[in-house]
């Protein structure tokens, strides 16, 4: 990954962030079984100092900070100062004082070697630039024997919050077949993808699973139209550059799509992900 493509994604990051704050408590609410995933696969338990890669508006670090309690302590990382600030404003919203804040990239970490029990990403690792120096640099500052864990979207077809906004704005607009290993939601969600990157970072006892859920939240379709055309920086760009009646057009169209997920309108996806957890060698 050259630096002009990395730089594309950080900047498609902090134009996302303002959505991304907008729809916060939403996403909370939607991604809550990942998290506890995580947090189950890792082992983090009350006490535990925890590093969170690619925390976005503050998820997970603020429900593992609740999990820690008092004797433990959250390290929030994030390439993106407005997801960053985001976070901050959120966890002093929470009353939490077990949580720091750091704006750095997930390839250069400024920690000491040997900091924390266990570190987390929750949909981060397929946006990194260089997802083999991240991981290597994430075991660096992880102690011996302890846990990485990592949520990764599993295969489009199987996730219409995803496929189904997709599959209507094809029809509208061109777009280029995906290259595989460029960042993007679904770059690990080939079986064993992420299990091999990482091994071959020196992960040991390395181990993925299929985690069947559902995506749900009190919103309705127009929220999550909303929602899902701001958060998304391909979309917004997209969408663009079409004239307003074929944005309205799409739309309506996503919106009757997605009617059969939002029973008394409120929004139940079923959705797949791969939680992907190895650990540090002694």
């Amino acid at each position: 990954m050259g630096q002009v493509e990395a730089g594309d994604t950080l900047r498609e990051w902090r134009e996302s962030a303002k959505y991304w704050e907008t729809h916060a408590r939403t996403i909370q609410q939607m991604f809550a079984p990942v998290t506890s995933a995580l947090i189950e696969d890792a082992g983090i338990i009350e006490g535990n100092a925890v590093l969170d890669v690619a925390g976005g508006t503050g998820e997970p670090s603020l429900t593992i900070a609740e999990k820690v309690g008092p004797s433990g302590s959250v390290m929030y990382t994030d390439a993106v100062a407005g997801m960053v600030a985001a976070a901050q404003s959120e966890g002093a919203r929470r009353g939490l004082t077990n949580i720091r804040f750091q704006q750095c990239l997930a390839d250069s970490l400024p920690f000491e070697t040997n900091s924390f029990d266990a570190a987390v990403s929750r949909l981060g690792v397929m946006f990194f630039p260089d997802p083999s120096a991240a991981l290597r640099e994430i075991l660096r500052v992880v102690k011996a024997e302890g846990a990485l864990s990592f949520a990764v979207w599993y295969e489009s077809n199987v996730n219409p919050f995803a496929y189904l906004v997709t599959d209507v704005l094809s029809r509208y607009t061109k777009t280029e077949p995906a290259d595989p290993d460029a960042p993007g939601a679904f770059r690990f969600a080939e079986p064993g993808k992420l299990v091999r990157v990482l091994t071959e970072a020196g992960a040991i006892e390395v181990r993925e699973r299929l985690l069947k859920f559902r995506i749900e939240a009190h919103i309705s379709r127009e929220e999550f139209w909303e929602m899902r055309s701001g958060t998304s920086g391909t979309l917004r760009e997209k969408l663009a550059a079409l004239p307003t009646d074929l944005r309205l057009r799409i739309a309506n169209e996503v919106k009757e799509a997605v009617a059969e997920f939002f029973p008394n309108e409120r929004m139940s996806f079923p959705a797949q992900m791969l939680i992907v957890t190895g650990a540090k060698p002694i």
